[in-house]
């Protein structure tokens, strides 16, 4: 911790795991926005491109969930993802309402490209790691993930839901 940028500001003395994770999240997202614009893409949109790779012919709202993005993020995401000619959105046949969306020949193209970005960005970061440390770290992510989750559905007594 000798880079400035990485010593937590006084007001976040007892915040120090969650500013560690904050500086965390910004360099990676960083790091992997600068290799996403190497394909053209905008960072969150790998993660809908990989959701397709999986499954091709996602409704709007599953790709949604399984992201976790709100509904303007995704939506914004997939009509500059249709307009660059990597995927396309059309009704499905049981109800207009809901859209479906498919991979094109161009989309599909994008799946060992992103995945040798996912490869990359991860020697990058557990370079001087042990696969014990590796091990840990991946279960304490998920775990205080969940626990943010958790505390996040709880609304506290006295307060109301909008």
């Amino acid at each position: 911790m000798n880079d400035p940028a990485s010593r937590p500001p006084g007001t976040a003395h007892d915040g120090r795991l969650s500013y560690a994770i904050f500086q965390l999240a910004r360099a990676h997202r960083g790091h992997a926005a600068t290799m996403l614009r190497s394909m053209n893409l905008h960072p969150g949109q790998e993660l809908l491109l990989m959701q397709l790779f999986d499954r091709d012919g996602q409704t709007q709202s599953e790709l949604l969930e399984a992201v976790g993005l709100d509904h303007s993020t995704v939506s914004k995401s997939l009509r500059r993802m249709q307009d660059a000619g990597l995927l396309t959105r059309e009704p499905a046949a049981h109800d207009r309402r809901v859209m479906v969306v498919h991979l094109t020949d161009a989309g599909r193209a994008l799946r060992e490209p992103i995945a040798d970005m996912w490869r990359t960005l991860e020697e990058i970061s557990v370079q001087g790691l042990t696969a014990e440390q590796i091990e840990t770290f991946t279960t304490t992510a998920y775990a205080i993930e969940q626990s943010v989750k958790d505390r996040g559905q709880q609304v506290p007594s006295g307060e109301s839901r909008l």
